[in-house]
């Protein structure tokens, strides 16, 4: 079904399952040209594969206005599952925010991740496999969008303690 308003060559299309839905992450890491905003209850551990990471240290590399944007509910397990994310916002700190959602966006259970302004991935619970990509579909993208910053202004910066504990 075609929306009206959006690009003639958009693609949206449902799956299940976690395996597809990180190999599609990793996948649409290296088309991603400007800003990747990541919304989820936790980082998955496959944010602290090596694989990814390097995905995401070249994102960061190829322009210095490139942003990673993360929102999580829970941020405590970041320091021991995703070291390598820490990395990431310690090396690159203008590029690399982590917030963690306040009371009034704790009801969001739907997790997602845009790429630029017309890619994303949706799951639709965090407790379940049921997902969908959107190529090219600047108009779910924009729905999604809208969410994420509604969420950013409803979460405040997570703080990690460096390797002195300052």
């Amino acid at each position: 079904m075609e929306r009206a308003g959006n690009l003639p060559h958009a693609q949206y299309r449902r799956f299940e399952g976690m395996r597809e839905y990180e190999a599609l992450l990793d996948g649409m890491i290296p088309q991603t040209q400007g800003v990747i905003r990541v919304f989820d209850k936790a980082l998955s551990r496959e944010y602290n594969s090596p694989h990814r990471y390097e995905a995401l240290r070249q994102f960061l590399l190829a322009s210095r206005s490139n942003r990673l944007m993360i929102v999580l509910h829970e941020t405590d397990p970041i320091d021991r599952q995703c070291p390598r994310v820490i990395d990431l916002a310690r090396h690159f700190s203008s590029a690399v925010k982590i917030r963690q959602t306040l009371r009034p966006a704790r009801h969001v259970y739907d997790p997602f991740v845009i790429f630029d302004a017309t890619h994303y991935l949706h799951r639709f619970h965090y407790d379940h496999l049921r997902a969908a990509q959107g190529m090219n579909d600047v108009i779910g993208a924009q729905q999604l969008l809208d969410r994420f910053a509604e969420i950013w202004e409803a979460s405040a910066a997570a703080v990690f303690a460096d390797k002195t504990g300052l």
